[in-house]
This record gives C-alpha cells, structure tokens and sequence, in this order.
C-alpha cells in the first residue's frame, strides 16, 4: 500500500523523508512562560522540528465535580487549582509564538476542547495534535478537521476498531496516526512497537510514534519500523514537580534520541550486500584464501 506524506510546514512528512521529530513541553512548563522558554531552547539546540503544547478550556474540559476534587499540587489543594495553575492563556501565548519564530521552530497543541482549537487558530499553527484522551471525542475530531490542517492523531488507550472509526472521521490524507501507550512511563511489555507494522499495513497515511518510555531506545526502534515522526516529552528537569516529568526526556537525553533517529536511514542502508571500499585492505590482510 502506499504511503502519502503530509507537509507541515516547511517540512515534509513521510516515507522516504527525514524523521519529524517534535518536543512535547506539555504541561512541564508547570505554568512558566519562562520554564517553557528554555525547554524550547533545548528542542531547538538538539535538531527538534516543532515543539507542542497542550490546551484545554478547564471548566469544558472538566467537571465541576472534578475541578473540586482535593488533589495537592504546587498550585492549590483541588484539582482544579491544578488545572487552573498548568494552562496558559492569550498573553502567554503570544510570548510563546514570538519566541519559537525568533527561535526558528515550529509550535503547535494538542487541542482538548472546540473552544481550545478556536483559541490556538488564532496563531496559524502548522497542524493540530489530537491526543489519545480525545479519539472517541467525534465532535472534536470533526471540528479540528474543520481547520483544514494537517492532524496528528494518538492512539493510546484506544482498540482498533476505535482508530478506525477515528481515521474514517478525519480521513487519511492529511492524517499522521501515532502509535501510543498511555501510562507514564512506559514499562517494556506495554511498548508493543509492532504496532506500527500493523498501523503500516492497515492505513495508507504515515505512522509516528509518541512514547512515553524511559530512555531513548524503543523511540529509536520506532523509526526503524517505520515510524515517520516521533513525538517526546521533554523537560528541563525530571525531578521537577509534575505528573509527565518522569516521562520526559532532559537535554542529554533529548540530543542522543535525535542524533540516533538522523542516523537510522544510514544504519539501515538500501539492503544490497556489497563489499565496501575500507573493507578491501582488510580481505588482504586478513583473508588466507579467494
């Protein structure tokens, strides 16, 4: 079957393309514009090609019920205050949206909510993440196909029949479906990366990987399956406070992902057995006979 590419950006995304890389910031900002600052810094320094966000309107997001139940964070002593603390709002980004063009990086957000889509449009981002929380969310998901922008779609928590019925919403022209598991983080036998073999033959749109692990090698392995993007967490800090930061990658960790991934093409070579140049003084050196 075979694979369409999606362009976002300046960059094109597909089969036979460099892998698009994204830093996901989340909501490891803790709320700073400042701590959001540096850690696009740290996706720009390491060759990241966008980095992302995540929106809600809390009160349509959630209920009222849950915005009050007791939950202690850095913000308040309710779930709500948390809420409340983690989401940025116009001035915010704005500040964001200056400095990734300073910056030269691409950003864009997962989108909770229609109101959230209508809210991050406003800046012209390339594309629209929709996260795994959000696949059943039919209204959602037509609304931000609506936009008529590239979406990148996650799968965590859902079966398969579920993404199909998400895919037969938003088409598979200008879809770019993630594999994902949900827990955070990942532990080794929830990883399953053969699902992108699977999603490979099932769609005939390019498959990315969002993971959640820890370290850096099942996010390389997704690329040499076939992933064509790939989405992390990352953070300035692991031990800063926060439900994703055990999740996320720091700056070292970051670099040696992306480093590894822009090597994978050269690693997997076009699959023709030859004898290289640097190998012939070693068959004299080395070979008795033929």
């Amino acid at each position: 079957m075979s694979k369409r590419c999606v362009k976002i950006g300046n960059k094109t995304v597909g089969e036979g393309y460099p892998c698009f890389i994204i830093a996901e910031i989340g909501i490891n900002h803790n709320g700073s514009v400042k701590l959001a600052k540096q850690m696009i810094d740290i996706a720009k320094t390491t060759g990241c090609d966008a980095v992302k966000f995540q929106k809600r309107t809390v009160d349509v997001v959630y209920t009222k019920e849950e915005l009050a139940r007791e939950r202690k964070s850095i913000f308040g002593n309710t779930n709500g205050d948390l809420k409340y603390g983690l989401e940025f709002g116009e001035k915010e980004y704005k500040e964001i949206d200056t400095y990734c063009k300073e910056k030269g990086i691409m950003w864009f957000a997962s989108c909770w909510d229609e109101d959230s889509v209508d809210f991050i449009e406003k800046f012209d981002v390339p594309c629209y993440k929709i996260a795994s929380a959000s696949l059943t969310d039919d209204n959602l998901l037509k609304y931000t196909k609506s936009k008529g922008k590239p979406i990148l779609l996650s799968t965590g928590m859902s079966t398969m029949e579920q993404i199909k019925h998400a895919v037969s919403i938003l088409g598979e022209e200008n879809l770019i479906l993630f594999h994902c598991t949900s827990t955070y983080p990942s532990n080794t036998a929830e990883i399953n990366l053969r699902a992108i073999e699977t999603f490979r033959k099932e769609f005939s749109c390019p498959i990315g990987y969002s993971g959640h692990e820890r370290g850096v090698t099942p996010s390389i392995l997704a690329v040499a399956l076939g992933a064509c993007a790939v989405e992390r967490h990352i953070t300035v800090d692991r031990t800063n406070w926060g439900s994703d930061q055990a999740a996320s990658l720091e700056m070292a960790g970051l670099y040696h992902m992306v480093r590894d991934i822009r090597q994978v093409p050269d690693l997997l070579g076009d699959g023709i057995k030859t004898v290289y140049q640097r190998e012939i003084p070693i068959i004299e050196k080395l070979r008795r006979k033929g």
